[in-house]
C-alpha cells in the first residue's frame, strides 16, 4: 500500500461540535456579514455552514484569478451553500462562504462570495453549527 502524504500547510484541529443556530436573514443584508452577525448575537466564536436557502439581488464572487464575478439579478438564486466563521487574532469573526448561484436565465456559477457584494433579496435561511476546538495546551 502507498503512504498517504503528508501536506505541510495542512491544520488538523480537534474539537466538538457545539450549539446549533438557525435563521433568518432579512433581505438587503449582506449574506457574509449577516451570517458574522448571527454568529456574535448567538456567541459562536467559530461556526460551520450545515444549510440553506435563499436568493441574493445580484451575487459577487470572487475568481482564481483574484478577478470578481458579478451576477446580476434580480433574485439569484443559491443553489448550494458551504463555509465556516473563525474567530481571529482580534476577536473578530470571519466568515469565509463559498457556493454554487444560478442567474435568472438558469446559467450556473461558482465560487467564494466577496464580502459586501451579496446582498439578500427577499430571505434567507441559513442553518450553523457551532465547533468549539479543544484548548492549545
Amino acid at each position: 500500500m502507498g503512504e498517504m502524504s503528508q501536506d505541510p500547510g495542512a491544520v488538523v484541529e480537534s474539537g466538538r461540535m457545539g450549539r446549533v443556530a438557525y435563521a433568518r436573514i432579512a433581505p438587503n443584508e449582506d449574506l457574509v456579514h449577516a451570517v458574522e452577525k448571527l454568529c456574535l448575537a448567538e456567541g459562536f466564536r467559530n461556526a460551520f455552514v450545515r444549510g440553506a436557502l435563499g436568493s441574493l439581488v445580484d451575487a459577487t464572487l470572487a475568481t482564481q484569478s483574484g478577478d470578481v464575478l458579478q451576477i446580476r439579478g434580480p433574485a439569484v438564486e443559491i443553489v448550494s451553500l458551504a463555509g465556516e466563521v473563525r474567530e481571529q487574532g482580534d476577536g473578530s469573526l470571519c466568515a469565509r462562504l463559498s457556493g454554487v448561484v444560478a442567474d435568472t436565465e438558469g446559467r450556473i456559477f461558482g465560487g467564494p462570495f466577496v464580502p459586501g457584494g451579496n446582498m439578500i433579496c427577499m430571505t434567507f435561511e441559513i442553518t450553523l453549527e457551532e465547533w468549539i476546538p479543544d484548548a492549545v495546551g
